[in-house]
């Protein structure tokens, strides 16, 4: 009760979440009258960060940076304009689908956001679309870069549960096409009830062309994801050929992107990463004092007395996570909640882990999309000056169909599983 106080307390103050974890370790330690503790905290620390997959986070981050310095963003929108630009409410279809392929590259649901709301959200304005509904799909199709790899929740997810990352990263594929799929029903259906207009006519003679001239930026995807599925490469070999691809893409096809660049983009995929890192291996402090303490035993016993099989077992964690979810940001959300939740599902429920952690990291994701913090609506928002709150209202339908896709996710493993070996 003492070290959840304090952290509670560090936590209301405004201190990153990483250090609260730390804290919490130090408290734990204290208040055990345990001092010996003090000389296996520095070793649970470094434990955290010694796992060779963990290299795939920068990797990915520093292909999003080359990927947005290469001009491959603003390329793969107007791939997407080609293929289903011209239908009634096109360009809503163009945001997710070309969220969907940046997707498959990013794998940040903030940093896609951020971008996206800069390129997407003008251009539906000037269509006549209303400014609050286009910022809201945004933040939406945002949620898509968590799920479809690579995705750095995932990649954290399996250092915290110990499984193959590249079976995480396979996982996501099948629900991010769903959702993608879902995604597009709720707009069709909206665009029969609010009308929403038309992007211009293209002729079949332009989109071939236009998908000719912007084709080769799926190079970088298909080399990320290709290379994991033909089992080629792990997800950190993928993530450096990845990388490379993105460069020379950029370098040779769309020739925006400088060699000079490099080091800048490498320093802020850096930071980003480090931050990452210093919050897994916070995490590792974290897991160590809750088993320390007996929080999973504890856990599994009064969820053992609520749920009497996986499938009730799983729809108490959607129910727990989404509210979780909704107040802390993904990756302390993963931190949190797995080592805890983890054991109980796998030892009492034998749920795959893989499947828990996919049902995990939507949750979670869905989180940012809601109130009261909703972390992908305000990036929204900083960017096109639409109100979080009047976003979330009008893109209800959208949030009803990700807890849908849950529910589904939760009830049938395959649909994770499908393309796992």
């Amino acid at each position: 009760m003492i070290t959840s106080a304090a952290f509670i307390a560090v936590m209301l103050v405004g201190v990153p979440i990483g250090l609260c974890l730390c804290l919490a370790g130090f408290v734990y330690i204290i208040a055990s009258g345990n001092p010996v503790l003090f000389q296996s905290y520095p070793l649970q620390l470094f434990g955290g960060v010694d796992s060779y997959g963990l290299i795939a986070i920068p990797l990915f981050i520093l292909i999003g940076e080359i990927m947005n310095g290469g001009g491959i963003t603003r390329r793969i929108v107007d791939m997407a304009m080609a293929f289903v630009g011209s239908l009634k409410g096109g360009l809503a279809y163009v945001n997710i689908l070309a969220n969907m392929f940046i997707s498959s590259i990013l794998g940040s649901a903030t940093a896609q956001v951020a971008i996206m709301a800069q390129i997407m959200v003008p251009e539906m304005e000037k269509k006549g679309y209303d400014k609050t509904f286009a910022a809201g799909l945004t933040a939406y199709g945002g949620m898509l870069g968590p799920i479809i790899p690579p995705s750095v929740m995932f990649v954290v997810y399996s250092v915290l549960a110990q499984v193959s990352v590249s079976d995480m990263l396979i996982a996501g594929i099948v629900p991010g096409v769903i959702l993608t799929a879902m995604f597009c029903i709720v707009i069709a259906l909206m665009g029969y009830v609010y009308n929403y207009p038309k992007a211009d006519y293209q002729t079949p003679r332009q989109r071939v062309a236009t998908i000719l001239r912007t084709s080769p930026t799926l190079l970088i995807p298909i080399v990320i994801v290709g290379s994991i599925l033909g089992g080629l490469a792990n997800a950190t070999e993928s993530a450096a050929v990845g990388a490379v691809a993105a460069a020379l893409v950029g370098k040779y096809w769309t020739k925006e992107f400088q060699f000079s660049q490099l080091p800048q983009m490498m320093l802020r995929a850096g930071i980003y990463a480090a931050i990452v890192l210093f919050l897994v291996a916070a995490a590792a402090v974290f897991s160590w004092v809750l088993i320390f303490g007996k929080v999973p035993q504890e856990t599994a016993r009064w969820i053992q007395s609520v749920a009497k099989d996986p499938v009730s077992f799983m729809l108490i964690c959607n129910a727990i996570l989404l509210v979780i979810g909704t107040v802390i940001d993904g990756i302390p959300g993963l931190i949190m909640t797995v080592p805890i939740l983890l054991p109980v599902a796998t030892d009492i429920y034998h749920i795959d882990p893989r499947q828990f952690g996919v049902v995990v990291v939507i949750n979670l994701v869905l989180g940012l999309l809601s109130p009261p913090v909703g972390l992908c609506f305000f990036v929204a928002a900083a960017v096109t000056g639409a109100k979080p709150g009047k976003m979330f209202m009008v893109t209800l339908p959208l949030f009803g169909i990700s807890c849908i896709l849950l529910v589904l996710l939760s009830l049938y493993p395959s649909l994770s599983l499908a393309l796992i070996k």
